[in-house]
């Protein structure tokens, strides 16, 4: 079965139509955000690298300050090819993003079925997005859902389906509604009958042992991506279920409409 190491060796045979030794890195750049929406007791920050290549642009997530100016200086004018060997894993899953952004871009004809978010304020947009993120979940058999990567407008819409849940993220903390929010995904992963997760898993190592537990126990495993909205794709019917993919520029730097494209799911 494919893993992450697995399909960066098939991008570097060329099996995907590109020679990533002959694809350079024009620009590099971080985005970082601060929120608290109007209503909401808790705020976060976050940042985002990203890599554009061509007309692609690839993202993965880091922590807010973990990425140097020299990293950044690295990746200019670098090759592919080079990137995906860098000794940063966000280094490594941006360049892989930007590159199946390319080989691969958010089509029908690759499986994606787009679907608009309408204009609005942040925590609007935030929602249609969670919305339309968790109707990927089989609703109808799911009882107990592990989120990793807290975001709290998923679970209130988990709350309005009366669908349990629990909540993990790196970060630890409780959840708008004073839940706790656990640090240790793995440890959760008996307790669960389906996983919702963020791209971010890429770019912290977290994502494989998830990914693993799907395909031993069939488990229904959503991707909701800005990091790695390309690279998940590639792991429907590996132990994925579906992805809901959203490329850069994100939603919550926009107050106009926007769009995110849905792999696999309920339809």
């Amino acid at each position: 079965m494919r893993d992450l190491t697995e399909l960066i060796t098939e991008v570097l045979a060329g099996r995907f139509g590109l020679d990533p030794a002959r694809r350079r890195i024009a620009l590099a750049f971080t985005t970082t955000q601060a929120v608290r929406h109007e209503g909401r007791a808790q705020g976060y920050r976050n940042e985002v690298l990203s890599l554009r290549l061509g007309e692609a642009v690839g993202s993965c997530a880091v922590e807010p300050g973990e990425l140097s100016a020299a990293a950044l200086d690295n990746c200019v004018g670098a090759t592919v090819a080079e990137l995906l060997a860098h000794p940063l894993a966000p280094v490594r899953v941006a360049a892989l993003d930007a590159f199946l952004m390319q080989a691969r871009p958010h089509a029908p004809e690759h499986g994606a079925r787009p679907h608009p978010l309408p204009a609005g304020d942040s925590l609007a947009k935030s929602r249609a997005r969670a919305g339309a993120v968790v109707e990927l979940l089989p609703l109808d058999r799911v009882g107990m859902v592990l989120i990793v990567g807290v975001v709290n407008s998923l679970l209130e819409q988990l709350r309005e389906r009366d669908i349990g849940y629990l909540a993990c993220d790196l970060k630890g903390g409780a959840t708008e509604w004073g839940e706790p929010v656990h640090t240790d995904a793995i440890g959760q992963l008996e307790r669960c009958d389906a996983l919702l997760v963020s791209g971010m898993t890429l770019g912290n190592g977290s994502f494989e042992p998830l990914l693993d537990h799907a395909r031993r126990t069939g488990k229904p495993l959503v991707m909701f991506a800005q990091t790695g909205s390309a690279v998940l794709p590639q792991f429907l019917g590996h132990g994925v279920s579906a992805v809901s993919a959203e490329p850069y520029p994100f939603f919550w730097l926009d107050g106009g409409p926007g769009i995110i494209h849905r792999y696999g799911g309920a339809r």
